[in-house]
C-alpha cells in the first residue's frame, strides 16, 4: 500500500474576517518542520482553559493562531477579536467591561463589553501591551476573579471567558521599563506560542504563495499561472521582513502585471530588487541595511555591537558634547524608521518597545506631528503606517 501524502494544514480567514487593508496574515500553513512542531504544540494546548500569549512580528498570523486554538478548545461561546491599540484610553473600559446608561457623557443607553460579549468563549486581546496601566489593573482583577463591573454600576456580573492575548514586543522589556504589569504578564503567559518570521520556516513559503496564487487567481477570474524557477529561488532568498502579509501582496501584485502564463521573478516586487537578490549583491531588507553590509570600515568578523561600542570609545574620547544621549537616541530612532519604511508598528516592534513610547520617541525626534494620531480607525496598525511625516 502506498503511503498518503499528507497535505499541509492552511489556516485562513474569509469573508468578514479577511479586512482587504489589513497588516494581518489572512493565511497560515504548517508545511515547514518548525511549523508542523508548533502546530503539533498548539494542539496540546488548546483544549486546556489557561490563558496563551502568542509572540511574533507583525504579519506572522498571530490572530489565525488564536482562532485555530478557539477552534480547537471545544468552546460553544463565540471568537471575539480585539485590537488593544485601536481602543482610545477614554474609551477602553467601556469598550472591555461595558457601561450602564448615564455613567459618563455619551452613554446614552447600557452596552456590554467585550468580555460578557464573549462569554463561553474566547476572547483575542491583540497588541495587549498598548494596554494603558490603569486598564492593566483592572485587567487583571477580571481574569482573577473571572467576573466584570459595568461603568456605572456596583453588580459585578460572572463571565467565562478564556482569554488569548498577542504581542509583537518584548514584554518581559516592557515590564522592566515600567510599561506593563509583571503580575498581569505572569496571568496572560500561562502557555506560550512563539510564532516565527516566515524567514525561519521557509517550508511554509511556497505552499503560502501557492495558496495565495490560487486565490487571487479565483477572485479574479484569471487562468492560474505557474511560478518560473527563478521566481522561486526569489522567493525562498527573501527575507519577507513583511512576513506573510507582504507574500500576499506581492503574488496579487505579480498576477496583475503578469500577464503570462508564467509568473517570473521581475513580476515579484520585493525590496532590494529581484536582480540583486538573485545574485547576491544585497541580500538585506532595506537601503539603509544595504549601505550598511557595503561600508568597508565595518568588519565582516566583528559583530555590530562590537563595532557600535568602539565607536562609542571613539566619540567618547574626542569630547565636546554634552548631549550625547540625546543625538544617540535621535540617531537610534531615525534609523530604525527608515529601516522600518517609516511603519511605526514594526519600528516599534524593531526596537522591542511599544508603541506608545515609539510614538513619544517620533514626536521628539521631529518625525511624528503633534497631532499625528488619531483613535479613530478599527485598525491601529494601518494608521501607525500612515501616520509618519509626508
Amino acid at each position: 500500500m502506498s503511503e498518503e501524502i499528507k497535505q499541509p494544514v492552511i489556516l485562513s480567514l474569509e469573508g468578514g474576517n479577511a479586512q482587504p487593508l489589513s497588516v494581518r496574515a489572512k493565511a497560515l500553513v504548517f508545511s515547514d518542520p518548525v511549523s508542523a512542531e508548533l502546530l503539533d504544540y498548539i494542539e496540546r494546548i488548546a483544549p486546556s482553559e489557561a490563558p496563551v500569549l502568542i509572540g511574533g512580528e507583525t504579519g506572522t498570523g498571530k490572530e489565525l493562531v488564536a482562532r485555530h486554538i478557539h477552534h480547537l478548545s471545544g468552546r460553544k461561546g463565540p471568537f471575539l477579536a480585539v485590537n488593544c491599540g485601536a481602543i482610545s484610553d477614554q474609551l477602553a473600559e467601556s469598550e472591555l467591561f461595558g457601561h450602564e446608561a448615564g455613567s459618563f457623557t455619551g452613554a446614552i443607553g447600557k452596552r456590554e463589553g467585550w468580555f460578557e460579549a464573549a462569554n463561553g468563549g474566547t476572547l483575542f486581546l491583540d497588541e495587549i501591551g498598548d494596554l494603558p496601566l490603569p486598564l492593566q489593573v483592572k485587567l487583571l482583577r477580571v481574569l482573577q476573579e473571572r467576573e466584570v463591573v459595568r461603568i456605572g454600576s456596583r453588580k459585578s456580573i460572572p463571565v467565562d471567558v478564556r482569554l488569548v492575548a498577542a504581542t509583537n514586543v518584548d514584554l518581559d522589556y516592557a515590564v522592566n521599563a515600567g510599561h506593563f504589569r509583571r503580575d498581569l504578564l505572569y496571568r496572560i503567559n500561562i502557555a506560550h506560542v512563539r510564532l516565527p518570521p516566515l524567514r525561519e520556516r521557509p517550508g511554509d513559503i511556497m505552499p503560502l504563495a501557492d495558496y495565495f496564487l490560487r486565490t487571487y487567481s479565483q477572485r479574479m477570474g484569471y487562468k492560474q499561472p505557474t511560478f518560473s524557477e527563478q521566481s522561486i529561488e526569489l522567493m525562498l532568498k527573501y527575507a519577507w521582513p513583511g512576513n506573510i502579509r507582504e507574500l500576499e501582496n506581492v503574488i496579487h501584485f505579480a498576477l496583475l502585471v503578469s500577464g503570462e502564463d508564467t509568473i517570473k521573478a521581475e513580476h515579484l516586487k520585493v525590496t532590494g530588487g529581484w536582480e540583486n537578490l538573485l545574485t547576491n549583491r544585497q541580500p538585506n531588507w532595506s537601503d539603509n541595511a544595504a549601505r550598511a553590509n557595503n561600508t568597508s570600515a565595518i568588519s565582516l568578523n566583528e559583530s555590530p555591537l562590537d563595532v557600535i561600542a568602539a565607536q562609542l570609545r571613539r566619540l567618547f574620547k574626542q569630547g565636546g558634547d554634552d548631549a550625547y544621549f540625546d543625538s544617540l537616541e535621535s540617531l537610534i530612532v531615525h534609523e530604525a524608521f527608515d529601516f522600518s519604511n517609516h511603519n511605526q508598528v514594526h519600528t516599534a516592534a524593531l526596537l522591542g518597545i511599544s508603541r506608545n513610547v515609539m510614538r513619544t520617541l517620533l514626536k521628539r525626534h521631529g518625525l511624528l506631528r503633534d497631532s499625528s494620531y488619531e483613535d479613530t480607525t478599527h485598525d491601529s496598525e494601518e494608521l501607525a503606517t500612515e501616520q509618519r511625516v509626508g
